[in-house]
C-alpha cells in the first residue's frame, strides 16, 4: 500500500471507481484497491509515483473541479509496519532522514482501532528524530496513519497532503 484515500462512509465503491480512472489517466491501469475494515478508507497500492498521483488530482480539480465527487483525501504512505512501538519509530526515524538539519517537523498520529497511546509514539519519534519540534510553523510532517493491525508512515511536506475539500476552497478564491 502506498496510498491511503478517505472517503464519505459507505461510498468506497464510487470512490473506488473514481480512483481507478484517475490512476488509469497517469498510466497505471491495474492498481490495487481495496478496502478497509473502517468504512470511509481504501488503501490503494499503484504502480505510479503517488506523490505524482497527487499532483495529477490536485490539477483536475484545478480544471475539472465536478469531476472529483468522492475523494475526500490523498495521503501518500512511504512505509507501512506492523502496528507496535518499535517498528513505527524505526520507520519514522528512518524516513526523518530526508530532513536537512535546518528544518522542524511536527508529529501528527491518526488512529483507528488501537490500544496504543499516541503520547507514548510521539514522544519516542521525537526522541529519535534531533531536528526542532514546531507545532505551528514546521517543514515536515512525520504522519503515523495506524489502521489496526498496520501502520503507515510518511515524512512529508503539507502540499503532499490532499484534502479535496481545502483544495476547491482555494480553487474558488
Amino acid at each position: 500500500m502506498n496510498l491511503i484515500i478517505t472517503c464519505a462512509r459507505h461510498y468506497e465503491y464510487d470512490t473506488e471507481l473514481e480512483i481507478t480512472n484517475i490512476l488509469d489517466e497517469i498510466g497505471d491501469s491495474n492498481p490495487q484497491i481495496a478496502t478497509t475494515e473502517f468504512s470511509g478508507i481504501l488503501y490503494v497500492n499503484t504502480s505510479a509515483n503517488p506523490l505524482e498521483m497527487i499532483n495529477r488530482i490536485r490539477q483536475k480539480i484545478e480544471d475539472e473541479p465536478w469531476s472529483i465527487r468522492y475523494t475526500m483525501r490523498a495521503i501518500p504512505v512511504e512505509a507501512l509496519v506492523e502496528t507496535q512501538i518499535r517498528p513505527i519509530i524505526e520507520a519514522a526515524s528512518s524516513l526523518a532522514k530526508k530532513m536537512s538539519k535546518d528544518d522542524s517537523y511536527r508529529i501528527t498520529i491518526e488512529k483507528r482501532n488501537s490500544g496504543i497511546a499516541s503520547e507514548e509514539i510521539i514522544t519516542q519519534i521525537a526522541n529519535k528524530i534531533p531536528n526542532r519540534v514546531s507545532l505551528k510553523n514546521y517543514d515536515w510532517v512525520v504522519l503515523v496513519e495506524i489502521l489496526g493491525t498496520e501502520t503507515g508512515i510518511s515524512v512529508l511536506k503539507d502540499s503532499n497532503i490532499l484534502s479535496i475539500q481545502r483544495e476547491k476552497r482555494g480553487s474558488l478564491e
